[in-house]
């Protein structure tokens, strides 16, 4: 076990597609297999390494273990994009980024990974149906945060829980869908909340409801979810630890916490900015309540805390908090915007992020979230060849680690 803070690991999704039309290509079982000469999830390339996702178009790039410091980690994923993009090459495909294909249409083009662990997905496929949006076409980042026992597991928790309504604001990269903009900026996490409503307790209200100890998260969280997924899952295939499907679930299996309600960005380098950003706001937050700790677990509800990260998602950087609750937890008197909230903790962590980071973020917070870019781009010509031309820029931007500017 690790204690807070000590390591990092940071998974991100990828899409596959045509170089040229950018529809989808599932393809990523053919990828995998010209690395290892057989039909396998992973691939392991020295300190990163690759899987397999639930849809064939999907491939994702992970950290290979956890890793000591995030210092040269957006070039070594570069790195990997590269070399995935030269093997993609002979199939006229390339990645693209950004947590949704703007023209994907799941009903008529999803392809459920066919090997192995496909009973998992089968399974998935028939209790919720994975031919939609909410399955098939959200590609986020993920976070994970170790923990060594339950005092730190309970101040981890407690961070990320208040922080998690702020991060869409952010990390938003979602606007479009099927070829439209959606009336939401994180358009991705709006699917995601809705994706298993059949059995509720797997995602709850997205925020993880307030328990701060293993034995707490077990009867809280895990039983309900073991309860209600039996009559589904009769011969035990589903683990609880990937049922779990909150913004944040804990893995006590690792030792560590996973954040889910991350966009991927237009690039590695923007992609570990806001990793960055997040764990330095969580890092603050946890020292600024460090001797009243029962003030950042009781300082909001669940459902409070959700109701913003809806609205969040809805209106990206620009959303209004009026709770004063939540204002407080972040010194902050009087209403205020989330962008406003982020330039404030920006101002407290500053000296925690790398030169590139600080650019990242500085641009983030002058420009708004790659989503309310990417509106600002096409909202002028929002037909199917101006939305293309942007996303063939995004494609770009993913090949060169550039960022995408309005």
């Amino acid at each position: 076990m690790y204690n807070l803070f000590e390591v990092y690991g940071v998974e991100l999704e990828y899409m596959i597609v045509d170089r040229t039309t950018l529809k989808v290509k599932p393809i990523a079982d053919l990828l995998i297999k010209e690395m290892t000469g057989e039909f396998t999830s992973d691939v392991e390339r020295g300190d990163i390494a690759w899987s397999n996702e639930l849809v064939s178009h999907v491939i994702e790039l992970k950290t290979n273990g956890p890793r000591a410091s995030l210092k040269g980690l957006s070039d070594r994923f570069l790195e990997e994009v590269d070399f995935i993009n030269d093997l993609l090459k002979k199939h006229d495909a390339c990645l693209l980024s950004t947590g949704a294909h703007p023209f994907f249409v799941p009903q008529n083009e999803t392809v459920i990974w066919p090997h192995e662990h496909n009973e998992v997905y089968h399974l998935y496929d028939q209790i919720f149906g994975c031919s939609g949006h909410g399955w098939s076409n959200l590609q986020s980042t993920h976070l994970n945060l170790p923990f060594a026992n339950d005092e730190e597991f309970g101040k981890l928790h407690a961070a990320i829980r208040v922080l998690l309504p702020l991060i869409p604001a952010i990390s938003a990269s979602t606007p479009i869908i099927e070829g439209k903009l959606t009336g939401y900026f994180d358009t991705r996490l709006e699917y995601y909340r809705k994706n298993q409503q059949r059995i509720p307790s797997i995602a709850g209200l997205i925020i993880p409801e307030a328990v701060f100890s293993k034995a707490e998260y077990e009867e809280v969280i895990f039983q309900p979810i073991k309860v209600a997924i039996t009559p589904h899952d009769k011969a035990g295939v589903l683990d609880k630890h990937f049922l779990n499907s909150r913004g944040a679930i804990a893995r006590f299996d690792r030792g560590a916490i996973e954040i889910r309600v991350i966009d991927i960005q237009e690039c590695p380098r923007a992609d570990i900015a806001i990793v960055e950003f997040i764990i330095a706001g969580l890092k603050w937050l946890i020292k600024k309540y460090d001797k009243h700790p029962e003030q950042l677990r009781k300082g909001c509800s669940t459902q409070e805390l959700s109701s913003l990260l809806i609205e969040a998602g809805r209106f990206g950087s620009q959303t209004v908090v009026s709770n004063r609750a939540f204002l407080s937890l972040f010194g902050v008197e009087q209403e205020s915007t989330m962008l406003d909230m982020w330039k404030s903790i920006f101002q407290q962590v500053q000296p925690q992020l790398s030169d590139s980071a600080k650019v990242v973020i500085k641009l983030i917070l002058e420009n708004g979230n790659l989503s309310e870019r990417i509106f600002s781009r096409i909202s002028s010509d929002p037909s199917h060849d101006g939305i293309h031309a942007v996303y063939v820029e995004l494609a770009h931007c993913l090949e060169k680690n550039q960022l995408f500017v309005p």
